[in-house]
């Protein structure tokens, strides 16, 4: 697929089918991811898949337990964001609700990984630059969207909240200088999956010739 093609057709659903991805379709999505430019040339990224059903509810269950409510509190929830755009609005409505859903359907669930100091602060960096590494792994995340939509599979992500990290941690027992910066679910949507409406942006009012 045509790199525009793929980039202009990856859309972020949380409705799956729960079909199985093929294994050699996403060994060349994260090869794709291992394309992206790196802080330190070494592409210290690590990637756990977890498609066994038992081990995913243990991951999840963090997620499960942190489901926000009714409809009605999710409403109320959403609008003390004070949301004044109404596609942005309703994409949380929809999004909110399913955030245990979709990664437990999902056709594969990845755990990204990158390599940071355990001696550091991630959370409080000293300087900009602190945060390379973890630039870095985002630009191999959407590289591996963009080869997803390339294969016509689709996908969604979630950065862990709460004790989220803490239940992967026990989990997966990854090493402890390697952060998981967010989940990530591919699969194929299933027949009343929702999209949510994409905003139209024009790039010509987003960019300044030599001054602001």
């Amino acid at each position: 697929m045509d790199a525009y093609a793929a980039i202009n057709g990856r859309r972020t659903i949380r409705d799956f089918d729960g079909g199985m991805i093929d294994m050699e379709i996403i060994e060349r999505i994260l090869d794709a991811g291992l394309k992206a430019p790196t802080n330190d040339h070494m592409r210290s990224w690590e990637f756990v898949i977890v498609n066994n059903a038992d081990t995913r509810a243990r991951i999840l269950e963090a997620v499960k337990e942190s489901h926000p409510g009714t409809k009605a509190d999710i409403e109320k929830n959403v609008e003390s964001w004070g949301m004044a755009d109404k596609e942005q609005k309703d994409m949380y409505l929809d999004a909110v609700p399913k955030q245990y859903s979709m990664l437990y359907n999902a056709g594969c669930l990845i755990l990204p990984f990158f390599r940071y100091g355990k001696d550091q602060d991630f959370l409080r960096p000293k300087a900009l630059s602190s945060l390379n590494s973890f630039a870095s792994m985002w630009c191999c995340i959407e590289n591996i969207l963009i080869a997803a939509a390339a294969e016509s599979v689709f996908g969604v992500t979630r950065i862990p909240l709460g004790s989220e990290a803490e239940r992967i941690k026990k989990v997966i027992r990854y090493p402890d200088n390697y952060l998981m910066p967010c989940y990530l679910a591919l699969g194929y949507p299933a027949k009343d999956a929702k999209f949510a409406v994409q905003k139209e942006f024009s790039i010509k009012d987003k960019i300044h010739l030599e001054k602001w």
